[in-house]
């Protein structure tokens, strides 16, 4: 792997055996960029060598592409191409496909007067095939710029396979792009079962007969710097392209949550696109139950027929970044949102603070309304992903824990409400590292006081300023807990 310095830094004949092989047999370009240095990154080499090939003229564009292979054939090729080829399976097609494939080129060339060229990494050659079919239609000058922006495509490729930007002082800067509401639903996906079982919740498992998930794609990368400066799409990859990725994608999921997509997917993208550096997507369930179904003169549940809940949803977010060859997750969490708890009594809140400022009464016995967004960690994000379904934690099994908390705790307020409830789930889930808390208090407004023969009384919508409350739970504070009432119990017991 060569850096910048090192480019900057060679003669012109060094740097042109350096780069010569980035575009097919056309050493030409790496020794005419020699003269437009120094490079500040990758994406400005890519720049820079693809400006000489825009700035050329037409029968030099020409010569360039025809310099490319025939894809899946067996002629002569450069070892980049060899190697790019082999990796998209065309080097083992079957001898059907390959005269396929031979039969398509020569139509391909007949008609245009060059060979079709496609940046084949991350590729399958399905994909490739179909692409193929799909560019005969095509008019000549489309398939000509078409070509270039291959080619463009295949440099860039090749530029990031020998250039490393390790140890450059880069610019920070804020730079993504990506697709938002992307829906997507899908029917018999496999269930979800082996779910550990806790004594706050029913939870057993998913069935998913309906799944739906509403997907945010954000993408970054050095490379999308031009498309940003120079206004050049070449290595962009339309959102719209972003939506379809992600939807035919949730076709070959095989596994069960939407963790486990989010994992999948960011992985697929980072192989399909090796220009792309870092993925963030949030997928927030569409959840569906099941309707009741009257049959064989039972009521029953029906296997066909579900409604969308409007309720309480559960979403996913995982942030993913390439370090040379490997993926890395930099974050992943897990979250419910959105669960409104409503505790008619048992709730008080009492002591705080009382001056010229205070209106606000001390009550020992109050309703309590509360909407709660709850987020946990894995220590280990494999079990996110329900590859062992027993260390998965289900948002069914935090939204039963909070509410069981709530329903035992004598509430002194909301601070120490979703504390305790952070706690429970530690305790449940040893293989969570924490639980964080966004918590807002909508308690209602009292109209009228007493009902005679009634304990009831008759609220209305609390006035627009809320109180909220942000809270981590650690596992350090669950091991406290645990020791708090270890030692209880043994005072109990003396």
């Amino acid at each position: 792997m060569f850096t910048m310095d090192d480019l900057n830094q060679m003669d012109t004949q060094t740097l042109t055996d350096t780069l010569g092989s980035i575009f097919e047999h056309s050493s030409w370009i790496a020794e005419r960029s020699a003269a437009l240095r120094p490079f500040s990154s990758l994406s400005d080499l890519h720049r820079k060598m693809t400006g000489i090939v825009k700035a050329a003229d037409r029968e030099t564009q020409l010569d360039l592409i025809k310099k490319h292979p025939r894809l899946g054939t067996k002629k002569t090729m450069s070892d980049d191409s060899v190697r790019e080829q082999q990796n998209a399976g065309l080097g083992k097609l079957e001898q059907q496909e390959y005269e396929e494939f031979l039969m398509l080129n020569e139509h391909y060339y007949d008609r245009f007067g060059f060979p079709f060229i496609l940046a084949v990494k991350g590729k399958t050659k399905q994909d490739i095939h179909q692409a193929l079919l799909a560019r005969l239609e095509s008019e000549r000058e489309t398939e000509f710029q078409q070509a270039l922006i291959e080619i463009y495509r295949i440099a860039r490729f090749r530029l990031a396979d020998i250039i490393t930007e390790k140890g450059e002082t880069q610019m920070k800067r804020t730079m993504s792009y990506g697709k938002g509401n992307v829906f997507a639903y899908r029917t018999y996906l496999k269930p979800l079962t082996g779910v550990k079982q806790i004594p706050e919740s029913s939870f057993a498992g998913r069935d998913n007969t309906v799944v739906g998930v509403d997907v945010t794609c954000e993408i970054g990368g050095e490379a999308f710097l031009p498309s940003f400066t120079d206004g050049d799409n070449t290595l962009v990859v339309a959102t719209d392209s972003m939506k379809n990725f992600i939807q035919r994608h949730l076709a070959s999921y095989e596994g069960t949550t939407t963790e486990g997509f989010l994992h999948y997917v960011a992985h697929r993208f980072l192989d399909t696109y090796s220009h792309m550096d870092t993925i963030t997507l949030t997928g927030e369930d569409i959840p569906f139950e099941a309707m009741p179904a009257y049959e064989e003169k039972e009521l029953s549940t029906s296997r066909l027929v579900f409604r969308r809940s409007r309720n309480e949803r559960s979403r996913s977010v995982l942030k993913a970044e390439r370090s040379g060859n490997t993926i890395t997750i930099t974050e992943q969490y897990s979250e419910i949102m959105d669960l409104q708890l409503v505790k008619v009594s048992g709730n008080s809140f009492v002591g705080f603070i009382r001056d010229e400022y205070t209106t606000l009464p001390e009550d020992g016995n109050r309703p309590l309304f509360v909407y709660l967004n709850i987020s946990w960690q894995y220590e280990n994000t494999n079990d996110a992903y329900a590859f062992d379904p027993a260390r998965y934690v289900a948002a069914e099994q935090v939204r039963d824990l909070a509410s069981t908390v709530f329903h035992e705790l004598e509430t002194p307020s909301i601070q120490n409400l979703i504390y305790h409830i952070g706690c429970r789930i530690l305790a449940r889930f040893p293989q969570l590292t924490d639980v964080s808390f966004q918590s807002q208090n909508h308690t209602w407004d009292t109209v009228v006081e007493e009902i005679p023969g009634s304990k009831g009384k008759v609220y209305t919508e609390p006035r627009p300023p809320y109180g909220f409350q942000h809270f981590t739970v650690t596992r350090e504070d669950a091991e406290k807990e645990k020791q708090k009432a270890a030692e209880k119990c043994r005072s109990l017991k003396a």
